[in-house]
């Protein structure tokens, strides 16, 4: 009997300019099954230098450090082919970078002070090519820097590619809903969902969950504060 290959485990690069920070996070990574922790950084330079020598799944990024910042690093980090998932690291739940990564590309937030089992979920999330956006202070943070106006706004109208079924998932995608919460709202399977979703995306040309909210909320598809219809 052929015993099936174990998956590969979860390639993770740890940048943050505080070294105890940064051990802590390594420690707690390494010692999760399924994620190995392949290099470190102390800044974005550093990082982008790492990040082409390991080939990491999944970049665990402070925002702010010297030189070149978190931000800047996203964004040149999510340009590259294959782009690593980006999950970025703020010691503030509402920090007004936190917006801006996401819009270039980042793939969730985590506070430093989450407990470790958040962070390895948000690790294995991003992997996944899921978003961290369960947590309130994420759906917080988008309703509140969501209203700035974007430098390339997508126009409304390439929102009519979406079928009827598309624009709903996309509703409850934007206010924080997961697959299974979606499932039953609408009364289908989390396969249907995860159908949905991906073809929302490949319509729209976004990259994940988390630029799928926030075109919900520039293009006025979900309006901050405004409860669900």
């Amino acid at each position: 009997m052929t015993v099936p290959a174990s998956p590969a485990p979860i390639r993770v690069l740890v940048v943050d300019d505080q070294e105890l920070v940064r051990s802590g996070f390594c420690v707690i990574l390494d010692a999760a099954d399924g994620i190995t922790v392949v290099g470190e950084a102390g800044n974005g330079e550093a990082a982008l230098s790492a990040a082409a020598a390991h080939r990491p799944d999944v970049v665990l990024m402070d925002i702010r450090m010297p030189g070149m910042d978190g931000l800047e690093a996203t964004k040149l980090l999510t340009r590259a082919s294959p782009a690593p998932k980006v999950v970025m690291l703020t010691t503030f739940d509402l920090d007004e970078y936190v917006y801006e990564a996401l819009r270039a590309g980042a793939s969730g937030f985590l506070l430093k002070d989450s407990p470790r089992a958040d962070l390895i979920a948000a690790v294995r999330a991003a992997a996944a090519g899921e978003a961290m956006l369960a947590p309130s202070v994420t759906r917080r943070l988008i309703e509140t820097f969501a209203r700035r106006p974007p430098e390339t706004a997508l126009a409304p109208s390439r929102l009519a590619l979406l079928t009827t079924r598309e624009r709903e998932v996309l509703m409850l995608v934007a206010r924080g809903g997961s697959n299974n919460e979606i499932a039953t709202a609408l009364f289908v399977t989390e396969a249907t969902v995860k159908t949905h979703i991906g073809n929302l995306l490949a319509k729209l040309g976004l990259r994940d969950r988390v630029q799928a909210v926030i075109l919900a909320y520039e293009t006025g598809v979900v309006i901050p504060g405004q409860p669900p219809a």
